[in-house]
């Protein structure tokens, strides 16, 4: 299937990737099929700063179920990431974990930044 599809067609491809991945999504985790995922999607930092960077660097892999990063709001998931400290999550965020990105796609984030993050997408206080 891949050959097929031309190699000028990144952005093609990253989309049958991404709806590949959906797909198998679906066979996955039960607790994951509970929680809604627009709950997930439409969840925002009350705080506009915070607001900007979720956006435009969390959202992505934390309102998909298919990326494997614990969702938005889902404090199950979060609860053993939360339950290592705020040092272990913070070295998670800034030098990058399993599938999380170093500085999870934010260069310009403080650690508060990022402590501020996690607990608006774990639903806890960090």
């Amino acid at each position: 299937m891949w050959s097929k599809i031309p190699l000028h067609a990144p952005v093609l491809r990253i989309g049958l990737l991404a709806a590949s991945l959906g797909m198998l999504s679906a066979c996955g985790d039960e607790h994951h099929k509970n929680l809604t995922h627009s709950a997930s999607v439409d969840a925002m930092p009350g705080d506009k700063a915070l607001a900007r960077i979720y956006e435009t660097s969390c959202k992505l892999c934390h309102s998909n179920p298919a990326s494997g990063a614990p969702l938005t709001g889902d404090a199950q998931a979060w609860l053993p990431r939360v339950a290592q400290g705020s040092d272990t999550l913070l070295d998670h965020m800034i030098n990058g974990h399993k599938g999380m990105p170093p500085m999870g796609l934010c260069m310009q984030c403080s650690e508060e930044q990022f402590l501020g993050l996690a607990a608006f997408m774990s639903g806890q206080k960090i």
